[in-house]
């Protein structure tokens, strides 16, 4: 829970550093929906990435966030009528369902105990969940290995891993995995939506600057690391930002 409500302290950066999301994860869930997608609830909507992809296709979406700073910045990003909560998933009221329910970037934060029960009980009958999201790589393996080297004084890895412990190469990732075995849910599909960036070196140390990891270093040490990071960096490196979106239905019977 520390690491998850680390973020407010960076929302500007976090709004100026993470990438947005592409128009074809928004295209995969709403087809995923098989009917129109007017309202969806926003699970841990950060500074609003997603929230806006959604809104800008006629969604209305009530974006949720325990952090104010997060919600702050969202606010100026997102359009007027995107409804804001500021809850913790776990503190939501169960009093409206919507068509989608989703959560970019941010499930792994929630509590695993009746997550998925929560879940369906905020989507209505044949509502659909989405999870998406996934890990910025150097794609340059010797620059990348030129990173760790830089950080491992500091930080030995900056990845969170599965939080169901499912092996990087099985088939289905998390949190797939979970909602093949949930009662609650079905129609359960994994894809990736594909994309490599550029980016001038002093932005990926900015998007670094806004993750977790490094976010629980003391600050000096967190600046050491990131400054060790850029002296390792040319100008322009090339980066890894795949998504992998994660879909599911609610059960006729959950």
């Amino acid at each position: 829970m520390t690491r998850a409500l680390s973020f407010g302290a960076v929302a500007a950066r976090y709004e100026r550093f993470r990438p947005g999301y592409p128009a074809r994860v928004v295209d995969v869930v709403l087809a995923h929906a098989r009917r129109p997608v007017r309202t969806a609830l926003e699970i841990g909507a950060g500074t609003g990435k997603a929230t806006r992809a959604f809104a800008a296709r006629g969604v209305a979406v009530t974006a949720t966030d325990p952090d104010a700073s997060m919600l702050r910045v969202l606010r100026a990003h997102v359009p007027a009528d995107v409804a804001t909560v500021r809850s913790a998933f776990e503190d939501l009221p169960r009093t409206n369902t919507y068509d989608l329910v989703f959560a970019a970037a941010s499930l792994h934060w929630t509590d695993p105990v009746d997550r998925w029960a929560r879940v369906a009980a905020l989507l209505g009958p044949d509502g659909v969940f989405a999870s998406f999201g996934g890990p910025t790589h150097l794609v340059d393996p010797s620059l990348a290995a030129a990173v760790h080297a830089a950080r491992a004084p500091f930080l030995a890895d900056d990845d969170i891993p599965s939080p169901d412990g499912t092996p990087p190469d099985h088939a289905v990732q998390w949190p797939g995995t979970e909602l093949e075995r949930s009662p609650w849910f079905t129609d359960v599909r994994q894809e990736v939506v594909e994309r490599h960036l550029m980016l001038p070196a002093s932005d990926y140390v900015g998007l670094l600057s806004t993750v977790s990891a490094y976010l629980q270093l003391p600050a000096e040490d967190r600046q050491l690391a990131l400054d060790a990071i850029l002296r390792t960096l040319p100008e322009q490196v090339e980066v890894s930002a795949d998504v992998t979106v994660h879909l599911a239905r609610r059960a006729a019977n959950g």
